[in-house]
């Protein structure tokens, strides 16, 4: 089993310590590379925590100078990936326990928590109805993860939106792969929940049938009907 674990970790380390040692020979090409392959990762992580979009930068950014500071102190005993998220989010952590004295969550602005993390299909510009009924639906998911407590909303984001694995996520929160699955199915049930409830409205938005698809269909009836401009 010793054997069969170190198989599998080796390749990953060996490709993580050629862009270290590159990274600390300040190769920029290098420093690129590592920052382009877990910018998204990172990202993600420090919001989860501080559901701000403006702070995550600002916490990510501050991640990879001490990364890059004290470059020579990873081992490769994790994925450079997982030490580096591990370091974002204890940065993230760490601005919550500086600010949570002064400032409640309640007084930030509303636009600054609106979140980026789920994409949908851009709409084409021909059907406005369209692409405003996607984008309540996108912002009442995405408020309704922002909603999940702290412990859950990490696991969401790491397993579904990030799509790592239960052992990458184990890893980067310090978690059992036991306690990821639990955490993983509670997040879920809370957020169908909490989508359920405020999906209502929307959903009877969520179909429109007016603006150019209105005429382009009244205007067809007609011509089939004989009352042809």
């Amino acid at each position: 089993m010793r054997q069969a674990q170190v198989t599998t970790t080796t390749p990953i380390a060996t490709e993580d310590a050629g862009l270290v040692q590159r990274a600390l020979a300040r190769d920029e090409s290098a420093v690129r590379a590592i920052m382009q392959a877990n910018n998204r990762r990172l990202f993600r992580l420090a919001r989860g925590i501080l559901r701000n979009d403006g702070e995550a930068e600002d916490v990510v950014q501050d991640a990879y100078v001490r990364a890059f500071t004290h470059l020579d102190q990873f081992r490769g005993d994790s994925s450079l990936s997982t030490w580096l998220s591990r370091i974002a989010i204890n940065e993230a952590l760490g601005r919550v326990r500086h600010k949570s004295a002064s400032v409640e969550w309640s007084e930030l602005p509303q636009a600054s928590l609106e979140a980026q993390i789920i994409q949908f299909p851009l709409s084409s510009m021909d059907d406005p109805e369209k692409s405003m009924a996607q984008r309540e639906i996108q912002h009442v998911v995405e408020h309704a993860i922002d909603e999940l407590p702290e412990a859950f909303r990490l696991v969401f984001i790491t397993r579904v939106i990030e799509g790592m694995t239960i052992e990458e996520t184990a890893a980067i929160l310090s978690l059992k792969p036991e306690t990821v699955k639990t955490r993983l199915h509670r997040a879920r049930t809370m957020l169908r929940d909490n989508v359920e409830r405020k999906i209502g409205p929307v959903v009877m938005e969520a179909f429109p049938f007016a603006g150019r698809r209105c005429e382009r269909l009244t205007d067809a009836v007609l011509k089939r009907l004989g009352h042809t401009a």
